[in-house]
């Protein structure tokens, strides 16, 4: 049994902002899932970006799976991308987000 969790994992990945609003990526709720193998050594991930055409989103990616591959224990990381449903602030962003992006409920 491993003493990672999804939660941690999220908390390694909340350094990584979008370069284009430098808003985490984890508080824009970019981070859909976080799967922690139950030994640890392996953690998937499921995360989207705020737009397909996002032409930073291929260093974004790699920037989620070598820190998920950093962390202690792991010995494989899995990032997979998904586009449905499409990123929408409105629901995923945390509420810190969306009242600096003015988005009221």
């Amino acid at each position: 049994m491993s003493d990672l969790t999804a939660e941690a994992v999220r908390e390694a990945l909340r350094p990584i902002v979008d370069p284009e609003i430098y808003i985490s990526i984890v508080d824009l709720g970019l981070i859909r899932a976080v799967e922690v193998s139950e030994d640890g050594a392996k953690v998937r991930i499921v995360m989207t970006l705020t737009t397909p055409f996002c032409p930073e989103g291929p260093m974004i990616v790699e920037q989620v799976k070598q820190i998920a591959a950093a962390l202690p224990g792991v010995r494989e990381s899995e990032v997979e991308l998904v586009w449905n449903p499409p990123w929408d602030p409105r629901t995923e962003a945390s509420d810190e987000v969306k009242a600096e992006l003015g988005i009221w409920d």
